[in-house]
């Protein structure tokens, strides 16, 4: 319990530059994307895959970039052909091989390209500094509601060749946590009540498949954590598995039903 405690004021400096905005978030997520990128491909290690870790930095770099200037996503298309071409090249040297740049460009777009939805929602709608906190309430009030249900009524297990701990009560409390949260955020925001319930619903259901997802990785390369920075939550990435696919969601949400 304690250790929870710990990694939720650990993510205090986060969300002040989400609430901040700007300059400050763009370096702060390039800061996070770096490190997380960091693990993802440290972690393949075990299983004697190399990933290109310079290209990771480099797209993490990029992002910054790209965000500060306002740049068109088509320099992203032209930004990522440019990083093939040179993984071809240690490729053809036989210094790397086919694995090595699957996961390369995999973890550029698991890890830095669905992160950098969280800017995305900030930046390219009008009410984005209010949106965004959606992304952070379905995320971690999924987590927090998951936790507390599964502890005091859980019985039956979600998936346990995946992850041993959770349970089926646990998912249902985190669904039903996240949709009360975004309830109260519509609320207070005057947004659209059913769209804040089928949002709290989907995305609570996205942010446990994130989890999910992230620990079938963990489980494959057989690893506990993906680091150590966070106590009680291991690295960037153990914290961040459900914001990866929370963000793009609650992105797509404004997209197709408040834009």
């Amino acid at each position: 319990m304690k250790t929870r405690i710990l990694a939720g004021l650990a993510l205090v400096p986060l969300l002040l530059l989400v609430a901040l905005g700007g300059l400050p978030l763009y370096i702060g997520e390039f800061v996070i994307v770096a490190i997380a990128i960091h693990e993802f491909y440290k972690a393949f290690e075990t299983k004697k895959i190399n990933p290109i870790f310079t290209l990771g930095y480099v797209f993490a770099l990029f992002l910054l970039i790209k965000n500060y200037f306002s740049l068109d996503m088509n320099y992203t298309y032209i930004f990522m052909f440019i990083l093939f071409i040179c993984s071809i090249i240690p490729m053809l040297q036989c210094k790397k091989n086919i694995m090595d740049i699957i996961v390369t460009f995999f973890g550029i777009f698991y890890v830095e390209i669905l992160i950098d939805f969280i800017v995305l929602t900030m930046d390219n709608f009008q009410d984005g500094n209010k949106l965004v906190w959606l992304v952070f309430i379905i995320s971690f009030m999924t987590d927090t509601f998951a936790y507390f249900s599964g502890y005091l009524f859980g019985k039956h297990k979600l998936i346990p060749n995946v992850s041993p701990k959770k349970t089926i009560e646990g998912s249902i409390g985190g669904i039903l946590g996240s949709t009360i949260c975004c309830l109260i955020f519509g609320y207070i925001f005057k947004l659209d009540m059913a769209l804040m319930i089928v949002m709290g619903i989907i995305g609570s259901i996205i942010a446990q498949i994130g989890d999910l997802f992230a620990s079938s990785i963990k489980r494959y390369v057989g690893i506990k954590d993906y680091g150590n920075l966070i106590p009680g939550h291991g690295g960037v990435l153990d914290r961040f598995d459900s914001v990866i696919l929370v963000a793009p969601f609650v992105y797509s949400a404004v997209i197709f039903f408040m834009k």
